[in-house]
């Protein structure tokens, strides 16, 4: 089969050689390069990767993706969507393979999309941005989407379990653009579910809390909102926003709502935990953990945080049994915390405390 890798590239020099070591298991790697002045198309072409040029204006990321699709020779089996501050463990190529079979339309695969202070994997989830070569196109202005354009059914997806993708962004990018493109998005396909998902999240970020509230609930009443594990983030995002106008009555009522909709998720019940820690309800504090813990297996979906999955939890309950005098029940609680985030001294300085009490 031939493999190729395609993105795009803006400003992006200081992962070039990092990103072509990557992906130089690929048979070629082609570039829409979208304006950079600080060499990185030259950069890439001196590792080999075939770079075109070219303004995309007005800014949308799926005319962009689909500019550098088409760069992707016709004669290609299989494309492998990458962006430069991505990177590949190695022996992905080979994974791929063996997972590919005849008439696939998309590979899924695992992707850690943020790392912890310590290294350790933040958000987790599985992705599918490697297709075949025909019928497929980009959609949305921003958190572009694969679409099948093609006749008939697309091919099936493939589960590529050897295949890990790695995220390290420059923290100092900014996201300014998200917001507007966001709401253009929500402007040309008002139906959209997932626009609007996004779209009530983006406004969270900047503290827009009536706009996120009134978005998130256009969200929820439409048709097409049926993926719970959305809804529930929905209705979470509802609650953070009345918390932080002061609503707390609001905000306890959405918790119940996403942890309602979602029972199977961790992250309802960790944020009504903490919602609860910040108002002293101990007994609640234990009850929501409780069943957050007995949430076993991490969903292969986006729609999973970090914190709900680390120590966060157990760290909540160390405090609940600690502030209604269960000191034994504290401690391991404490240091099961610290066992999931063993870098963290705050969580061993809980441990040491706990142990001279007892």
């Amino acid at each position: 089969m031939k493999i190729v890798v395609y993105a795009i590239s803006k400003n992006e020099a200081q992962f070039a050689h990092r990103w072509m070591d990557s992906m130089s298991e690929a048979d070629q790697v082609v570039v829409l390069d979208t304006g950079s002045e600080d060499g990185t198309a030259d950069r890439l072409r001196a590792r080999g990767a075939f770079v075109a040029v070219e303004e995309i204006r007005p800014w949308r990321f799926d005319r962009a993706r689909n500019r550098s699709l088409e760069l992707v020779p016709e004669d290609v089996d299989i494309c492998v969507c990458t962006d430069l501050d991505e990177v590949f463990h190695p022996g992905w190529r080979a994974a791929l393979e063996q997972a590919w079979v005849p008439g696939a339309g998309q590979a899924r695969y695992r992707y850690t999309w943020s790392f912890q202070k310590d290294g350790s994997e933040g958000v987790v989830f599985w992705q599918e941005k490697i297709h075949a070569r025909r019928g497929y196109r980009w959609s949305h202005p921003v958190h572009e989407v694969l679409q099948w354009t093609g006749e008939g059914e697309p091919g099936p997806t493939v589960t590529a379990e050897g295949v890990q993708l790695d995220h390290h962004p420059d923290p100092n990018k900014s996201r300014g653009q998200y917001l507007p493109l966001l709401e253009l998005s929500v402007q040309e396909d008002p139906e959209d579910d997932r626009n609007l998902h996004y779209l009530g999240r983006e406004y969270l970020y900047y503290g827009r809390w009536d706009d996120c509230i009134r978005t998130l609930e256009r969200h929820l009443a439409l048709p097409k909102a049926v993926w719970r594990d959305e809804r529930a983030a929905s209705m979470r995002y509802i609650a953070r926003a009345y918390a932080r106008k002061g609503e707390g009555e609001q905000a306890q009522s959405w918790y119940l709502r996403a942890a309602a909709e979602a029972p199977y998720l961790r992250e309802p019940w960790v944020d009504l935990a903490y919602f609860l820690y910040e108002r002293r309800e101990w007994d609640g504090v234990l009850y929501a953990t409780a069943c957050a813990l007995k949430l076993r297996e991490r969903p292969r979906t986006y729609i999973c945080e970090a914190q709900a999955w680390g120590s966060l939890p157990h760290d909540l309950r160390c405090q609940a049994f600690f502030h209604t005098g269960r000191i034994p029940q504290a401690l391991e609680e404490a240091r099961l915390a610290l066992e999931a985030s063993p870098q963290e001294a705050r969580l061993a300085g809980n441990v040491a405390l706990l142990e001279q009490m007892m």
